[in-house]
């Protein structure tokens, strides 16, 4: 589930916990499809006494540098969540990977579903030289988005949704965005004219930096949910517009708010506020 909300949360609190300039000094891998890219064995060589120099994002990968010149690249997926703990916390059988730092502290890859991956590499364009561009860059004006939606005859939803057009959007806040802009999620993105191209665009960067003031979103109470680095829960679900609120009313019109099912995802919006315009 994290997005780049969530993502960018953890990259903030492991700076704030002072990974940084912390030296793994073991790890132990506890399920080996967790480790996408090299072999088990020669991640942990590899990993073995490095420091961790730097940590970043792209997109919803995190990414740790090291000292040897490599990088630790982590995809959460649904429900990876990383720990920072004391060694003599009994050890959970969802752990999947955990690495042993110098401070007498773990930090433990939490992963209930299994679907979270890890890479090493020596480029980081092995693991992410597809992505798009990031919503919130500096480089990401509103020309760039028209020339990204110029040509798109894809719906709006599942364009939103490809990594490779844009990084870091998922279903919250893609149908959040959507809302924002009182756009359907079934409107083919090349029939946007110049002023809901600028709705989107503003949509999609609000949402995106509301969920990060907010510190993500913690959808019910089950420990397949996101939560923070402390266990803590983020708090943009109480802000949500759309997202799992079928049936409920459109907190702009009043209407019902719908969900159906596109790019085999759950999709929430409001038919009134986000009709689908016949162009």
């Amino acid at each position: 589930m994290p997005e780049m909300p969530e993502v960018h949360t953890i990259l903030t609190d492991l700076e704030q916990a002072g990974l940084v300039g912390r030296k793994i000094e073991h790890a132990d891998i506890f399920w080996p499809r967790t480790i996408s890219t090299p072999d088990a064995n020669t991640f942990c060589q590899h990993v073995r006494h490095q420091t961790i120099i730097g940590l970043d994002r792209r997109g919803k990968y995190l990414i740790f540098h090291l000292s040897n010149h490599l990088y630790l690249l982590a995809h959460l997926r649904m429900t990876g969540k990383l720990m920072l703990m004391p060694p003599d916390v009994p050890l959970s059988p969802y752990v999947r990977l955990q690495f042993r730092l110098d401070n007498q502290q773990e930090l433990r890859f939490h992963d209930t579903r299994k679907f979270g991956r890890w890479y090493l590499v020596h480029h980081l364009d092995e693991v992410i030289g597809k992505i798009g561009p990031e919503p919130l860059g500096p480089d990401f004006s509103l020309e760039a988005f028209k020339r990204l939606l110029k040509g798109r005859k894809r719906a709006l939803k599942p364009l939103l949704l490809d990594q490779s057009f844009l990084a870091g959007l998922g279903n919250i806040y893609v149908d959040e965005a959507l809302w924002e802009a009182g756009l359907h999620p079934l409107q083919p993105a090349n029939q946007l004219n110049a002023q809901e191209a600028k709705k989107l665009y503003d949509g999609i960067r609000h949402v995106l930096k509301r969920g990060i003031e907010s510190r993500g979103t913690t959808l019910g109470t089950g420990r397949t949910n996101y939560y923070r680095l402390d266990g803590t829960r983020g708090q943009h679900q109480t802000l949500l517009n759309v997202f799992r609120r079928t049936g409920k009313p459109c907190p702009r019109c009043g209407h019902i708010i719908e969900k159906r099912i596109v790019a085999q995802r759950s999709t929430h919006f409001c038919p009134v506020c986000q009709p689908f315009l016949t162009r």
